[in-house]
């Protein structure tokens, strides 16, 4: 019987066989490699930590191909993915299809928004069912493997064995809860059995294990691009081609991971930075979610916004702040909306609190109000339907609060407007948001 060989095994005997083993063990070059090795296996690595988390009531991480359900909206206490939304209820679960196809059955909702977001294991949408599929999303779907064959459109090949399926139901208040749970409860996924993964690596193990876990993944997940997957293999060959423990590596190798590693970690804390704004506003990327080959920013955003959705579905707009897209002032700031937003479905702005290393987080407030959007009750609108947000650390007082979206009582704090089914204009540019300004 011939014995089957890993992927990265097998991929590294074509990349790495002409090259001297001198070369391969050198220091120079070390840092970059380890630098972009880093963030090519940051989703799998951020996607497999979510997937082994144990669930808060049971302590137990879910079974693969059985959805679980969030009966509330998130809050403050809501830690496992970053940025979450406070619109809609999350119906989440992790998909494997080694084994055969797994049947998605979605319930018709009435007009109400709801969609299905599949990711492959690198985060990337490889299907989202929504309102804007062709021929509706009700109905019967079924997730088929890499290799396999689809005959028809409801037969949806992933990219990856294994996949990620968030999905995600508009909600219009609290007493609207026991509706969106019946339509959670009338969602159906079914596939072969698997056991609850074990634990898992996360971004903040050491390299070491960091990268041996990461090369399980990518063998069970071989990646659909390629770019930034030569720089995992130097780092591994780097060590003598065994494993990723440190004693394998030269002091001067180790040394130099450590550097590439230290840099590629610290990315999510400066990607402020980098960002550019318009009028007060960042605008999402044409790629977003669609990444193709670019790990760099796929990582990026794994780190700041996993998960995110394509700009068709759903535009995110940060806002400038008082720089790098965070705001730092104890004075109240307006955002003054004098029509309508144009989606198809529905727009919130979102509080948020940032973490040491680029995350953001609801934040917790008396009113126990995240966001303000176009459900929210009982806004007060002016002349000509024009709609101001205040936005601030205490209370502007008299009809102002009624439109106040509360800020942390200290610290920086972002503030990001989610844009569902925006309109061609929002897409194109035509339109934008008006900044948000200190009153």
């Amino acid at each position: 019987m011939v014995e089957r060989c890993s992927f990265i095994a097998a991929l590294a005997g074509g990349l790495w066989a002409s090259r001297p083993w001198a070369d391969v063990r050198a220091a120079a070059g070390l840092q970059e490699a380890a630098h972009d090795a880093w963030l090519f296996v940051l989703p799998l690595i951020e996607l497999a930590a979510l997937r082994a988390r144990p669930a808060p009531n049971d302590g137990k991480p879910a079974p693969i191909n059985v959805l679980r359900h969030a009966r509330s909206l998130a809050g403050s206490k809501s830690r496992a993915v970053t940025s979450p939304n406070s619109d809609t209820l999350y119906s989440i679960a992790f998909v494997d299809t080694t084994k055969g196809p797994v049947r998605l059955e979605v319930p018709d909702c009435d007009g109400r928004y709801l969609s299905v977001q599949i990711t492959d294991m690198y985060t990337n949408n490889n299907f989202i069912l929504s309102p804007r599929t062709p021929g509706g999303t009700a109905g019967v779907w079924h997730l088929l493997s890499p290799d396999s064959d689809p005959h028809n459109t409801r037969e949806l090949r992933l990219a990856t064995p294994h996949a990620w399926l968030i999905v995600r139901i508009l909600l219009e208040g609290q007493a609207d809860l026991p509706a969106v749970h019946a339509i959670q409860d009338r969602l159906g996924l079914e596939g072969p059995a698997f056991p609850p993964p074990s634990s898992a690596a996360t971004r903040t193990s050491e390299w070491p294990a960091y990268f041996s876990a990461a090369e399980q993944l990518l063998d069970s997940d071989p990646p659909p691009f390629k770019n930034g997957l030569d720089a995992f293999i130097r780092v591994r060959d780097a060590g003598g081609g065994g494993d990723f423990s440190r004693a394998s590596y030269a002091p001067e190798a180790a040394a130099a991971i450590d550097a590439g590693v230290a840099e590629a970690a610290a990315i999510g804390r400066t990607v402020g930075l980098r960002q550019r704004f318009i009028d007060g506003w960042t605008y999402p990327r044409p790629d977003l979610g669609d990444f193709g080959d670019n790990f760099v920013f796929r990582a990026i955003v794994a780190m700041v916004g996993l998960g995110a959705l394509t700009p068709a579905e759903a535009m995110y707009m940060r806002a400038q702040g008082d720089g790098h897209g965070l705001f730092t002032g104890d004075g109240l700031y307006r955002l003054r909306l004098s029509g309508p937003v144009p989606v198809d479905g529905f727009w919130s702005l979102t509080m948020y609190e940032p973490t040491g290393d680029g995350q953001f987080f609801l934040t917790d407030n008396s009113l126990k109000r995240y966001a303000i959007g176009d459900r929210t009750e009982g806004l007060k609108r002016g002349p000509g339907g024009v709609l101001d947000i205040w936005i601030g650390r205490s209370d502007p007082g008299g009809e102002r609060t009624a439109n106040w979206l509360p800020a942390p009582k200290t610290g920086p704090f972002a503030l990001t407007l989610r844009a569902y089914l925006p309109r061609p204009e929002f897409l194109s540019g035509a339109y934008r948001l008006p900044s948000i300004v200190g009153v």
